[in-house]
């Protein structure tokens, strides 16, 4: 992947260096699968074509933004849909045409409200085994975002919470576990990237085998 991005000839793509191992990491498995992709916020149209190439011929890439140019980046494998990434209604009705996404790339706004609102409305309603990623979360530091360090409402602080949340099973009763604890496997924190990785757990705890 890193080498499909330093020799890309087509749209350009603005990632930063790091997020690529993240990728690979995460999205490996996926390739040459049957899979809904949505990346929010479309940039200058690289990164979907980069998607495409990376994920196969089997994919379908949602491009999501505010920005009606962006509808020129649509061609084989990718479409795009214009509106509001904090939008229920859109986002509903792109659930509705799409199904479920497999994939999400929060790349958007960057505005903490406006992750935090696509993050709550789409993460419940996709299937296990999906991932959802959300980069460029420096910003959640940064008060022209609605960030700031320990400030309420940073999707940073958000995620922290939703930690103990995934651990809810083992807080003797100090939280009680909800769909979040029972469909969620783990949470990955990187510089400036968080990823969620959905799966149902079917054995929390190894069984006890008796001395023989």
């Amino acid at each position: 992947m890193w080498h499909d991005f330093i020799t890309n000839t087509n749209r350009p793509i603005h990632k930063w260096v790091h997020y690529f191992p993240i990728y690979e990491r995460h999205f490996h498995r996926f390739r040459n699968q049957t899979l809904t992709f949505f990346e929010i916020g479309c940039g200058r149209g690289g990164s979907l074509q980069m998607w495409k190439r990376f994920l196969g011929p089997f994919a379908q890439i949602v491009g999501i933004d505010i920005d009606a140019d962006c509808k020129a980046f649509e061609e084989d494998q990718i479409t795009i849909q214009i509106g509001r990434q904090e939008d229920e209604d859109f986002l509903k009705q792109l659930i509705l045409e799409f199904g479920p996404p497999d994939i999400v790339v929060d790349d958007g706004s960057h505005q903490m409200k406006h992750i935090t609102a696509s993050f709550n409305f789409i993460y419940p309603r996709m299937q296990k085994n999906s991932i959802y990623l959300v980069e460029d979360l420096h910003t959640a530091y940064w008060d022209e975002y609605g960030g700031g360090l320990d400030r309420e409402g940073s999707f940073i602080e958000f995620a922290k919470q939703l930690v103990d949340q995934l651990n809810a099973d083992h807080s003797r009763n100090l939280l009680i576990p909800n769909e979040f604890t029972r469909e969620t496997l783990s949470i990955h924190f990187y510089d400036s990237v968080t990823v969620f990785e959905k799966g149902r757990h079917i054995h929390k705890h190894a069984p006890i085998i008796p001395d023989s």
